[in-house]
């Protein structure tokens, strides 16, 4: 009798843990939808909208002031014009895609690259390479900074010797548009920052601990990064801590992003995710994880470069990003550039709106960001 009293009540009391579990699974399932629901219509609303603003607080254009008529086309053609192209630093897919629009576009109007350089992040090669470059008396100039401050007489010396210069991203300190430089062009990078930050939200289910890995030095757009991120999870998720911020410095960004997660995960056990300031630290942290075993942990950034793109596809780590859109980035430098020789007022601030990209939409992602097909070691990983 006993055992069949004892039967009944383990029963019993296995049945209610089971209810317990189920309702709790119920309401943990639930607050997973909602989340999701909150982050996708954040996404939804950003859309097509650019959330930053200038180097000196300058309202955005649109790219689409860029463009130049056939009959201005013709008047650049007619000049025989010059071209130089002066790197931060290259070899990354962001990089890449930034000198082929450029090259593209100044190549339709007629314009010729004389010379493209790779400071390495290294602020005093840069300078080097703007002497190396004015030396061929280039008519455009397109660069972006590695310093501001550091950079800045360089810059000067080449707008004073005739050069029209305009920057990516950055701007070097004390130059003024329409007097210095013709404009600067930039991807929404607050808005980039904002569109990781609720991706990673979904990811997480809009709770748990998470560490942030920032590019440590005075650059402009990757701070906007930063302060767009981190803005929206204090103010959307406040029930996901940011528990760890460490920053990097390069130029080996994803080794010291890889020794940077390894101490985050160690030092923090209860950490869901990381947050990378682009693709390439972005890396780093995937290396980390995957050395910690903790193939559970959620990663965002920005940039859709090609190793994270096969992240993205096959679904493992990286849950989302925000990506720029560099070939047209560079397509718009150069017609500001082109615009300017001729002399078309430009704007002083042109920005391209951010693009999410998930799972689901990294292979068309991949097209419109780089106007070309996804590679095969990308589109054989898509997992469905």
């Amino acid at each position: 009798m006993r055992s069949t009293l004892s039967s009944v009540a383990a029963a019993a009391v296995l049945a209610l843990v089971a209810t317990g579990c189920s309702a709790a699974d119920s309401s943990s399932s639930s607050e997973d939808a909602g989340v999701s629901k909150k982050a996708d219509a954040a996404l939804a609303a950003i859309q097509g909208k650019v959330l930053s603003k200038g180097p000196n607080g300058e309202s955005p254009e649109d790219a689409d002031v860029a463009k130049l008529s056939d009959e201005e086309i013709t008047k650049v053609k007619s000049l025989g014009a010059t071209a130089a192209i002066v790197m931060h630093y290259g070899g990354n897919d962001w990089a890449t895609a930034q000198i082929a629009g450029l090259k593209d576009q100044f190549t339709k109007m007629g314009i010729k690259v004389v010379g493209i350089t790779d400071a390495n992040f290294k602020p005093d090669k840069q300078v080097s390479d703007l002497e190396t470059v004015m030396a061929k008396k280039p008519d455009i100039i397109v660069s972006i900074p590695t310093d501001p401050v550091a950079t800045a007489s360089a810059y000067k010396a080449a707008a004073k010797a005739g050069a029209k210069l305009v920057f990516m991203d950055n701007v070097p300190q004390g130059l003024k548009a329409g007097t210095d430089y013709v404009s600067v062009v930039s991807a929404d990078n607050y808005g980039n920052g904002v569109t990781s930050a609720h991706m990673m939200a979904k990811a997480l289910g809009g709770k748990g601990e998470i560490g942030l890995i920032f590019h440590e030095a005075d650059f402009f757009v990757t701070k906007q990064r930063y302060d767009g991120f981190k803005a929206t999870i204090k103010k959307d998720y406040p029930d996901i801590k940011i528990v760890d911020e460490k920053g990097i410095a390069g130029p080996d960004f994803a080794g010291d992003a890889q020794g940077a997660a390894n101490a985050m995960l160690t030092e923090n056990a209860n950490l869901k995710g990381i947050w990378a300031v682009w693709d390439v630290p972005a890396e780093g942290v995937m290396a980390a994880a995957r050395a910690s075993g903790r193939a559970d942990l959620k990663i965002a950034t920005e940039d859709l470069g090609t190793n994270v793109a096969i992240a993205l596809a096959k679904n493992q780590l990286v849950a989302g990003l925000g990506a720029q859109r560099p070939f047209d980035q560079g397509v718009t430098e150069a017609l500001l550039g082109a615009g300017a020789l001729i002399g078309k007022k430009q704007p002083a601030y042109v920005a391209l709106s951010a693009l999410p990209v998930s799972h689901d939409n990294v292979l068309d992602a991949w097209k419109q960001v780089y106007h070309s097909d996804p590679p095969e070691d990308l589109a054989s990983s898509f997992k469905k």
